[in-house]
């Protein structure tokens, strides 16, 4: 799903079969090395002595910077940065609008004439990173003793340097309209096509002019430090409000969730330490995209005042060193119940007749790589899910035994061309055969591991034994490790890989590399992993994870709201004038695929794969409306532009997805729109749909008025008003569930329980 760029890779690549040591957990096999020919992960060498200890911190907004020596824009928002071999590259990146041949726009904000910060008494060396905190990195570009330290941070619009020694270059690319000196000697205040700057030097500091696009901060002994800021505006209250915090230089940034079961809610706190550099502690200016301050009445007091106009939409900022979000957990359930009183009942148990047959074909239908793989088994256990529930136990046993021997198959490590590989020097596990990069540039961890971790969870809700951690399970601990790791620092697996805290949403991409930074197309995918992670951890006993899941689940869900479907009207251009957006990047957002410019697959990739984890998308029934009907104007134009194409697509192609898109806002027509012997997206089947359908028909769209005290709970409304609540017990002893319209369900170990 990620484009190709050349890397380096680690010396374990080429012809290394026989160092493939193997390595056991329980049944199930790894490697510490690729075998045969096959080629390793990528090496990321551009880290301090003290970084590479720890593994590789791939999958982040920075991640460009530890694997190629000559790393593109890091997109810190509001700023961007980028290391030279000159220095350190610092801008405030504004709109693009740039029209394409699908005749829509992107919109990007590219990193664009920047100010050019460089030490003057010796030459920067090559850019390493020196610290990752949660949302805050140091870049080191050290030349022998001495040291130019970088640190930038998530919302802030300050780059804090330190120098060992010497004075500052501060170089523009063409001569300011206004460049002086401000009423605070200590700064440097520019006016820049149209954008507004300021650099604060330390008190004695002696701004020299020394060319109309060059100035030299002298530095007083002992106080080799400066910060350079972006401004919203040029207003004088403005740079005085950026002065009094100029000097709290971000040392620190973490992030810290809890999951509330009484109020159904994920708290997230977030905090900075700082250190102040001269005068007063004034503390930093944090800037909160919009799905920190929206709806958020705990920081409407502390907002400062100017706003940045952003590719996240307005960042606004607090003075502060933290701030805390809360936002609804609205729940899901493993599975729905059977269909008992349908006229298309039989229509539903043929479908799942001819899905058995098919079941092994639809286990790995395209490509051979573990995302496929995971695809096949999930669209597979939802076969199980529907077989047992419609109290077909015949089949739900056939198609279990067929999901758990494929899986074992590949967690054996047996075959040539279908293992594990884990890789000490980075910190990871890379699947083979190798597909979307997923080895050769670490793309989309999340996507594919998470759909093992779902597919395993649900076969231990029926087989504990088969899944225990001495037995199967092992394996699939390895992969939660893989994209799930919450302890800070560690050798083995980086901090939440993909994961990135402050912007709320993942990365796919392993390197980060490209002209807009890092990126992430299907976001439903990414949900689909933190759906398992909360259903392993919750039958495993795991609270910790359990909780980590909540909190993947629950802010993603608002990123993509905000970031990729805009429900609230905050992000978008006025001249973007499509619904969606699909693929988010750290400088543009775009309406088109990896692979296609198809408008169905541009639109259905953040939505597959549609299971019971998927009713966020129902959110606000409105905009699945509008989505759907712009999805109409954008295929004419696209038949339009490809009146003869030499491979066309099905013409329904994904109607099933969209059927069960549209059900969640009108269950009726989303039955009404489906064709039972039409298009079929890979990750899905007839019989799923169809009970998904028939499923909506009968509970009615999903209602997130009412919450519940379990993680495992779904909420639906008919349009006669009546409701069902479903709550599902994953631990080992009876539970009650208390919903907050006042229904109370007893739930049984293993069991789904309804209201009538």
């Amino acid at each position: 799903m990620k484009w190709i760029v050349a890397v380096a890779l680690g010396a374990g690549c080429w012809g290394m079969a026989a160092l493939a040591q193997p390595v056991k957990l329980g049944p199930s096999t790894y490697f510490l090395a690729p075998k045969g020919g096959d080629k390793g992960m990528p090496a990321a060498p551009l880290r301090t002595e003290a970084l590479l200890k720890t593994a590789a911190q791939t999958n982040q907004w920075y991640s460009t910077l530890i694997f190629n020596p000559k790393p593109d824009a890091i997109f810190v928002q509001p700023i961007t940065v980028k290391t030279t071999a000159a220095g350190l590259e610092f801008a405030l990146p504004g709109r693009e609008v740039v029209p394409t041949v699908r005749r829509d726009v992107e919109i990007r904000y590219p990193h664009r004439d920047p100010l050019l910060l460089a030490p003057v008494a010796f030459k920067p060396g090559p850019a390493k990173l020196a610290k990752a905190s949660d949302w805050s990195i140091d870049i080191s570009m050290a030349q022998g003793a001495d040291d130019m330290r970088v640190t930038v941070a998530h919302g802030s619009p300050y780059a804090s340097i330190r120098l060992t020694r010497g004075d500052l270059r501060l170089t523009l690319p063409a001569a300011p309209e206004r460049a002086a000196p401000a009423a605070d000697a200590r700064v440097l205040s520019l006016q820049l096509k149209g954008k507004s700057y300021a650099v604060f030097g330390p008190t004695g500091v002696r701004w020299e002019s020394v060319s109309p696009t060059e100035w030299i901060a002298r530095m007083p002994a002992g106080a080799g430090y400066v910060s350079a800021a972006a401004l919203p505006d040029a207003k004088p209250e403005t740079l005085a409000l950026f002065t009094r915090h100029a000097y709290a230089f971000i040392e620190d940034t973490r992030v810290d969730w809890r999951y509330d079961a009484s109020g159904s809610a994920v708290t997230t706190d977030f905090q900075a330490v700082t250190r102040t550099m001269e005068g007063p502690d004034n503390g930093p200016l944090l800037g909160l995209y919009p799905h920190h301050w929206f709806n958020n009445q705990a920081v409407s007091t502390q907002m400062a005042g100017p706003v940045f106009d952003s590719v996240r939409g307005p960042i606004k900022l607090i003075a502060a060193k933290g701030f805390q979000t809360r936002n609804a957990y609205t729940g899901f359930v493993p599975y729905w119940p059977g269909i008992k009183a349908s006229p298309r009942l039989g229509e539903l148990n043929d479908l799942l007749k001819t899905d058995l047959r098919n079941s092994r074909r639809m286990m790995l239908q395209e490509g051979k790589g573990a995302y496929w793989q995971g695809k096949g088994l999930l669209r597979n256990m939802k076969l199980v899910d529907i077989a047992e529930q419609q109290g077909d136990m015949a089949t739900r046993d056939q198609l279990l035994g067929t999901i758990k021997k494929r899986i074992e198959e590949w967690f054996t490590g047996e075959r040539s061309n279908s293992y594990f590989h884990y890789d000490k020097a980075l910190g990871s596990v890379a699947s083979y055969p190798d597909e979307f990069f997923t080895v050769e540039q670490i793309n989309d961890h999340h996507f594919t591991y998470g759909y093992w971790i779902r597919a395993i969870a649900e076969i231990a809700l029926r087989d504990p034994a088969w899944a225990a951690k001495d037995n199967w399970g092992a394996m699939v601990d390895l992969l939660v490790a893989d994209i799930a790791t919450t302890e800070r620092g560690r050798a083995d697996f980086p901090f939440l890989r993909n994961f990135d805290p402050y912007e709320g949403h993942s990365w796919a991409s392993g390197i980060g590399m490209g002209e807009f930074g890092n990126n992430q197309e299907a976001s439903s995918e990414a949900i689909n992993a933190w759906a398992g992670l909360i259903l392993w951890g919750e039958i495993n006993g795991n609270k910790a994870l359990r909780d980590l899941g909540l909190y993947l689940y629950t802010t993603e869900i608002q990123a993509i709201h905000h970031y990729w479907f805009d429900i609230h009207g905050l992000v978008f251009a006025p001249e973007y004038k499509n619904v969606d957006v699909s693929i988010v990047f750290g400088g543009q957002y775009v309406h088109n695929t990896w692979w296609t410019d198809e408008p169905r697959q541009i639109t259905g990739i953040n939505m597959l794969p549609i299971n019971s984890a998927s009713l966020y998308l129902g959110r606000d029934p409105k905009y699945v409306k509008r989505n759907l009907e712009a999805l109409k104007a954008e295929s004419a134009i696209y038949e339009d532009r490809n009146a003869k194409p030499r491979n066309p697509p099905p013409a329904d192609i994904w109607q099933d997805i969209f059927a069960k898109y549209r059900a969640m806002e009108d269950p009726a027509a989303g039955l009404a729109s489906w064709d039972r012997w039409g298009s079929v997206e890979l990750g899905e089947s007839r019989t799923q749909t169809l009970h998904w359908l028939l499923s909506l028909n009968e509970m009615g769209a999903p209602d997130f008025t009412v919450l519940a005290d379990t993680p495992l709970f779904s909420v639906f409304k008919r349009a006669d008003g009546k409701r069902t609540h479903l709550a599902f017990n994953a631990t080992k002893a009876p539970i009650t569930v208390r919903f907050t319209d006042g229904i109370v369900l007893n739930v049984a170990p293993g069991q789904l329980a309804r209201t009538p």
